[in-house]
């Protein structure tokens, strides 16, 4: 019996030095390294893992904070002194972050709408998808099953009366799990820079006279707070697109009510007349009201041009948390609507009523100043801590309605209009011309190429979008250039500016046909579009600036176009066909540009890729819609009251503008339209109710 144990205890001891030995090799066979920066990251996590920063887990965000996918205060659950203390620990400085809330895409549901239709199956919106596509027609429209409001983990989430989803702004921690969940994404996460940077997509329940504004102003969203009576909400509704609604409200050629729904029954509604009422409303209180402004960055931004464009600009820009300063030539600001239009059509102190608007929102605009005037110059800007500046200096419309057609404008380094050089003549070098580069102007390069012969340049390329046969110079001129020494370079467009200090040292051009891209030294370059084009201009990457141990050289810097319309989002390169070659047809266009442009500056700034999604919606882009209506009964559009022909000379503005009631009557026309729904028309006498005046 004791040989036994003493047999039992040897086998188990052999067994234990033996599984020991195993372990100790398989530990250093499959030992996982763990960073302790890591280790350290999630020590600090609150341990949630409720699934908010959009990671599974506290472990997999420590470790997606450590590699710089996502931010040290990314974690929903946790109080900024979490973000704080992570940033501590990886060394980093931590911006103010604005906070994202989930924003339901609809504004009605099934029950209000003129035309029903009802699923009947598994109460989930995404078997309801699947099973039989919800309500059967609207791909878009909100299931209302609430699905979104089951899955939020703060339950910040709760489906209201209406059967649409109402967010909690102080429960949503902007985890997006409502977003991730929804099948048909009608809630997502927003926030003022996403309102800025997207662009509209298909996906999006947008409406005929939203989609049809060169702004994007969210019309239906503006007339239902007119209906409720709110006026300054609706003035901020308008402000999320566009900064001068007073303005607007008075010169614009309103394409919206071109696609107004109202009119296959009677007429359109008088959308632009409704925005003049809401803003004459905020006007008359005296006190502006401003839409939603990011956190400060810290960061500035300068502009350069005080027209509708470069205000624009500049408004989005200081939206999104940047100090931005314009630099504005003339006197005043407001460009070519201070001089080109009615004061009977547009007072000037309407005009000033919009830009103080600009001013509040913490944009200095400095005049009689722009680049090329008291010193001021591109290098001199980026030297004084400006990270970008931005060109929109507008185009010859405006020089001509101030009278400055002659005076020769270069707000690029090296950079010339043919129409100036054509008109004006260049000025022989004193030492010997650097190359030049014209870019465009058909058979009008050839005149090009004499002046800057005579000007004593000897390097010469043109350089055409087209192909040699398209160019619009004859065979005869090409060939008598090329012997004289100028080179051609065509089916090619210009993409990119370079500089040092005060000069021009090349561009870049993409070969249409190739793709391939390359530099082509010059300090001149001739444009042949008759407006200076918007850029965006900055320090090279490889530009240092100055510090306490390496003092600065000199400025290196390049020069970018901003994204394209959406209409033109897949051109490359300045000047092509569907370009502005000269002042915007319309303000609002020129409003659309500036949103357009502080988008892109933001983005440069934080190195973000410029994408649109494939999906993002153009004037050519198929979505769902309808063309007539049932069951909606006519009414009378309200008619604008003008002064009176013998009283003209003593009004201030032809048009006196809605009153309360015919503002309140007008608002009732509008359906609330979706894609292929509008609200039951019945919903229109509330207004009326509440004025009184019952249909």
């Amino acid at each position: 019996m004791t040989q036994t144990i003493i047999i039992a205890i040897s086998v188990m001891g052999g067994l234990g030095i033996t599984i020991g030995v195993l372990l100790a090799a398989a530990s250093k066979i499959f030992y996982v390294y763990v960073d302790p920066v890591i280790l350290e990251v999630e020590g600090v996590l609150p341990g949630a893992n409720c699934g908010g920063c959009g990671v599974a887990g506290c472990s997999a965000n420590a470790e997606a904070i450590v590699a710089g996918k996502s931010s040290p205060n990314s974690c929903v659950a946790a109080g900024p002194e979490v973000g704080e203390a992570i940033a501590v620990i990886l060394g980093v400085s931590l911006e103010a972050k604005e906070p994202d809330i989930a924003l339901p895409g609809c504004t009605y549901g099934v029950q209000d709408a003129a035309s029903k239709f009802i699923y009947d199956g598994v109460m989930d919106c995404r078997a309801a998808l699947l099973l039989g596509g919800g309500m059967k027609v609207c791909s878009i429209g909100c299931l209302g099953l609430g699905t979104c409001a089951k899955a939020c983990p703060f339950g910040a989430i709760v489906m209201g009366p209406k059967g649409l989803p109402v967010v909690d702004e102080k429960k949503c921690t902007g985890c997006g799990t409502c977003e991730r969940i929804c099948p048909k994404n009608i809630i997502r996460l927003s926030s003022i820079t996403r309102r800025i940077l997207l662009e509209y997509t298909t996906s999006d329940c947008t409406t005929p006279c939203q989609r049809a504004c060169p702004a994007g102003i969210n019309i239906r969203g503006y007339i239902q707070e007119i209906v409720a009576g709110d006026y300054s909400k609706a003035v901020q509704v308008i402000k999320e697109r566009n900064p001068f609604p007073t303005i607007i409200g008075r010169i614009c050629p309103r394409p919206c009510e071109l696609d107004c729904r109202r009119q296959y029954v009677d007429e359109p509604v008088a959308i632009n007349f409704l925005k003049r009422y809401a803003a004459d409303y905020e006007m008359r209180t005296g006190v502006h009201v401003q839409p939603f402004k990011a956190p400060s960055t810290g960061r500035k931004v300068a502009v350069i041009g005080g027209g509708v464009e470069g205000l624009s600009t500049a408004f989005f820009t200081a939206r999104l948390g940047h100090d931005v300063e314009v630099y504005e030539s003339a006197s005043k600001p407001g460009g070519i609507l201070r001089t080109a239009i009615s004061k009977q059509r547009l007072p000037e102190s309407i005009l000033d009523w919009d830009i103080e608007g600009v001013s509040e929102m913490g944009v200095k605009i400095h005049t009689r100043q722009g680049l090329g005037t008291r010193g001021i110059t591109l290098a001199g800007l980026l030297n004084q801590g400006f990270e970008t500046v931005f060109l929109a200096s507008g185009g010859w419309d405006s020089r001509l309605a101030r009278g400055e057609e002659a005076r020769l404008e270069r707000p690029i380094p090296g950079t010339y209009l043919l129409l100036d050089i054509l008109q004006n003549g260049m000025e022989r070098s004193s030492g010997k011309a650097p190359a030049a580069v014209v870019v465009g102007g058909g058979s009008l390069s050839v005149d090009a190429v004499k002046i800057l012969r005579g000007a004593g340049v000897e390097d010469i390329t043109l350089v055409f979008r087209e192909s040699e046969d398209q160019s619009g110079v004859a065979a005869m001129d090409r060939e008598a250039l090329e012997t004289s020494g100028v080179k051609f370079c065509c089916a090619t467009a210009l993409t990119r500016l370079f500089g040092e200090e005060d000069g021009l040292s090349g561009m870049e051009g993409e070969n249409l046909q190739t793709g391939e891209k390359s530099e082509i030294p010059c300090g001149i370059l001739v444009l042949s579009s008759g407006r200076y084009p918007e850029m965006i201009f900055d320090r090279k990457k490889q530009d240092i600036p100055e510090t306490a141990d390496q003092p600065a050289g000199p400025v290196l810097w390049e020069g970018v176009s901003p994204y394209k319309s959406t209409e033109h989002v897949y051109e490359i390169g300045l000047n092509f066909p569907g370009d502005i070659l000269t002042d915007f047809s319309a303000a609002i266009k020129a409003i659309g540009a500036g949103r357009r442009a502080a988008a892109s500056i933001h983005q440069r700034l934080y190195g973000i890729s410029i994408h649109l999604a494939d999906e993002v919606l153009t004037r050519q882009s198929v979505v769902q819609n309808v063309n007539r209506l049932e069951e909606v009964q006519p009414r009378a559009r309200q008619i604008m009251p003008l002064c009176s022909e013998k009283d003209s000379g003593l009004c201030d503005e032809l048009e006196k503008g809605f009153d309360e009631e015919s503002a309140g009557m007008e608002a009732a026309r509008c359906l609330q339209c979706g894609l292929i729904c509008y609200k039951d028309s019945c919903e229109g006498v509330a207004i009326q109710e509440r004025l009184g005046k019952i249909a």
